[in-house]
């Protein structure tokens, strides 16, 4: 059973966690990835021998071969890793965005402000580097995340959170050790789902089995995906060559990952033509093909004498199946309706494709097929918050509320909304002595939250004074840093640009990376002492 005790404190930490990220700037979040980089690279060396273990102990199991691929993170997957972070460091920080500006009234502006959802749990299986591209990405959108990784990556983990939190642990400023935290069993897992109060979010990554057993055990809100069943339809309008690209990447690329294809739906119109040239480049992959009838018998007889072993009849079953290997079930269909209702019927929502050079079917694809991704003559492969550009993903979701498709960092956030008034009474409106406006107000490019302390008059005046000095000195640009607090720890810059107020950022992030060893010598070497012990012994 699981030590409630120790689980209650853990939890507790994650809250104290997540409150002080949500009130730290930018460049606090920008420092502590750089942070954990730094810590991941020092310790390089230590995670991998965790993984030589946790694969040595797997291989001995018989843990399936798809699955002992994604639990490598050595060489190149290492490498892979690290530009994960560099990718989510580079973007954008989106906290304390504002995406509505109301006056509602003279003086009494409402702001809608983008903020971290708090304390999520975050349940995935077998790849061990998603703990760091998780991690990454919580710190950037202040969250404070609870991590539970397959069993069989348990050393490697392990390793990972330790350097995570030692580069945490050295910075004057920033998100504390706890806003990465790890479980290890599935009692933990069982007790955290109970903790509705302190758990905001659940996200797992896993199997079919895996999200079904957390949605009927918790009362937390769930958001993520179950099996990867994707499918490339060919319509009549398809072209060959594309026909080819498409499929054979979306099957063959990385077979075991969710957004590979495992279905491949044929408009009978492509049987003498582009099915045969997409049929025979797949076979040279070593691609077997579960075919109904039609799909099957459409095949040249030299081809289906010569790659016999690869081919056979489809069952019902297969079309409702994650293969996660060189597997793909191929069926017939009479037009894109057709191809439309297969999918929502046997696809489980992630992404589908559809290779055409005609509009309308392009159209009606998008329009009716029920998936978070929805390609036209693209692999579904591209189904990936980095190659989305945002930097990483936590997973992909399926769900229909909140985020979709890779969630990146701004899926791991929420909103407020921000009322400034000088004494407004709702009292005044009622008894019609006030009216309301509801003017809308443009946004800049890059609207930020104003600085939360304006409702200090005394920063107000003095904020107010150093821009009226600015304009009546001709430089109001240069008035931008003119007003600097220190409160709990935390430091704010007032801004104005061209008379606007917003957070500022104290570092240049186009040169992060030729301060990132100074930054982070600071970090602690402390967190690894006991687990390099653990190996050598």
């Amino acid at each position: 059973a699981a030590d409630s005790a120790y689980l209650d404190e853990l939890v507790k930490g994650s809250r104290t966690a997540a409150r002080v990220c949500a009130g730290l700037c930018a460049d606090a979040r920008f420092n502590a990835l750089c942070a954990i980089r730094d810590s991941l690279l020092r310790s390089r060396e230590i995670i991998c021998a965790a993984n030589r273990l946790d694969k040595k102990a797997a291989a001995e199991t018989g843990l399936d071969a798809p699955l002992l691929k994604r639990l490598d993170v050595e060489g190149s997957k290492f490498d892979a890793m690290i530009s994960k972070v560099d990718d989510v460091i580079a973007i954008d920080d989106p906290v304390g965005r504002v995406s509505l500006a109301t006056e509602l009234d003279q003086g009494l502006r409402l702001q809608r402000v983008a903020c971290p959802i708090g304390v999520i749990a975050i349940i995935f299986e077998s790849r061990p580097e998603a703990a760091v591209q998780i991690s990454a990405l919580a710190l950037k959108s202040a969250n404070a995340i609870i991590l539970k990784g397959g069993k069989e990556a348990a050393n490697t983990n392990a390793a990972l959170v330790a350097a995570i939190q030692a580069g945490l642990s050295g910075l004057a400023e920033g998100p504390p050790p706890l806003s990465v935290q790890l479980v290890a069993s599935r009692e933990e897992v069982s007790a955290l789902l109970g903790m509705h109060h302190q758990i905001d979010l659940v996200v797992p990554r896993g199997s079919n089995a895996l999200v079904a057993h957390i949605m009927a055990n918790t009362r937390i809100p769930v958001m993520g995906h179950a099996d990867g069943i994707c499918a490339v339809y060919l319509d009549r309008a398809a072209a060959e060559e594309k026909a080819v690209s498409v499929v054979v990447d979306s099957k063959c690329d990385y077979p075991v990952a969710c957004n590979a294809a495992e279905t491949l739906l044929l408009h009978e119109a492509t049987l003498p033509r582009a099915w045969p040239a997409v049929a025979a480049a797949l076979l040279d992959k070593g691609v077997a093909l579960k075919c109904d009838s039609t799909a099957l018998s459409s095949l040249p007889a030299a081809l289906r004498s010569s790659q016999a072993s690869q081919l056979s009849e489809a069952t019902a079953a297969d079309f409702s199946t994650e293969f996660l290997s060189l597997t793909m079930a191929v069926k017939t269909v009479a037009s894109v309706q057709e191809a439309v209702e297969h999918i929502n019927g046997h696809s489980s929502h992630h992404t589908d494709a559809i290779v055409t050079e005609e509009a309308a079917a392009a159209e009606h694809f998008t329009s009716y097929v029920d998936s978070a991704g929805v390609y036209v003559n693209a692999s579904t492969r591209f189904a990936d918050g980095q190659r989305y550009g945002f930097g990483a993903e936590v997973g992909v979701s399926t769900n229909r509320i909140h985020s979709r498709g890779p969630m990146g960092v701004e899926g791991l956030l929420i909103y407020k909304y921000v009322l400034r008034g000088a004494g407004h009474a709702v009292a005044d409106y009622s008894a019609g002595r006030c009216t309301f406006k509801h003017k809308q107000i443009a946004l800049a490019a890059e609207c930020r939250g104003v600085l939360s302390s304006l409702a200090e008059p005394k920063m107000l005046l003095i904020l107010s004074a150093a821009v009226a000095v600015g304009v009546g000195l001709g430089v109001r640009a240069s008035a931008a840093r003119a007003v600097e607090r220190w409160s709990g720890g935390e430091r704010w810059r007032a801004e104005a640009r061209d008379g606007s107020v917003g957070r500022g950022r104290a570092v240049d992030r186009s040169g992060w990376c030729t301060r990132v060893s100074s930054i982070l010598a600071l970090a602690s070497e402390d967190y690894f002492d006991g687990f390099a012990q653990m190996l050598a012994d």
